[in-house]
This record gives structure tokens, sequence and C-alpha cells, in this order.
């Protein structure tokens, strides 16, 4: 699952816990019998409260996108070690193969009876 995937899907639940405490607060003081002292009242504990999930949600899913850019700089930090060791390497395999190509050269060179060739 990408980080695209992973913050759509928390967008989507942000919006869903937002619309799911508007409509809930709107139901339960349209149905409720009561003054309208009581009401305004009631409206401003649900708003307070609203705003706090809210913020809550919020933090939580900050927090949650905070874990996940950790975890992928730790998994590229990771990556990018493994690449350069195994670079490391290629380069000591190469240099090796070259040295053995090298010797190899020099001895056909000795057995052929020097570098100008006489035998």
């Amino acid at each position: 699952m990408s980080n695209q995937d992973t913050g759509a899907q928390l967008g989507a639940f942000f919006a869903g816990v937002l619309i799911g405490g508007l409509v809930g607060a709107a139901t339960a003081l349209l149905l409720a019998p009561q003054s309208g002292e009581e009401t305004r009242r009631q409206i401003e504990r649900a708003g307070l409260d609203l705003r706090d999930r809210a913020q809550d949600t919020l933090e939580d899913a900050r927090e949650r996108a905070e874990a996940t850019i950790a975890d992928a700089r730790r998994r590229a930090e990771r990556i990018l070690e493994e690449a350069r060791e195994r670079a490391e390497q290629i380069v000591r395999e190469a240099r090796a193969q070259v040295e053995r190509t090298a010797d190899s050269a020099r001895a056909t060179i000795e057995r052929a009876g020097g570098p100008s060739g006489e035998a």
C-alpha cells in the first residue's frame, strides 16, 4: 500500500468522523424537547466536543504520518547502504578480475619468450 493510499484513507476516515459527529449532534438537538437556552448550551458543548475529537483525530493522523515517514526514511537508508556495499563488492571483484587477467597475460608473454615475442 502506498503512502498516498494511506493518506487518502486517513482523510476519508477523518471526514467520516467529522460528518458523523455533525449529523449525530444535529439529530439529537432537533429531536430533543428543551428550551432555547438549553439547546444553545448543548450546541456549544457538542461543538466543543466535536472540536476536541477532530483535534485528537488530526493528532493521531499526524503521528501516523510521522511514523510512516520515519519508517520510509529508515528503509531508504538501508537500501542505500545495501546498494553502496554491493557497488563496493562489484568494484572489488572487477579489480580482482583485472589483476587475474593481467597476471595471465604476463604469464603468457613470459612463456612466449618475452615482450617482443622472441622464442
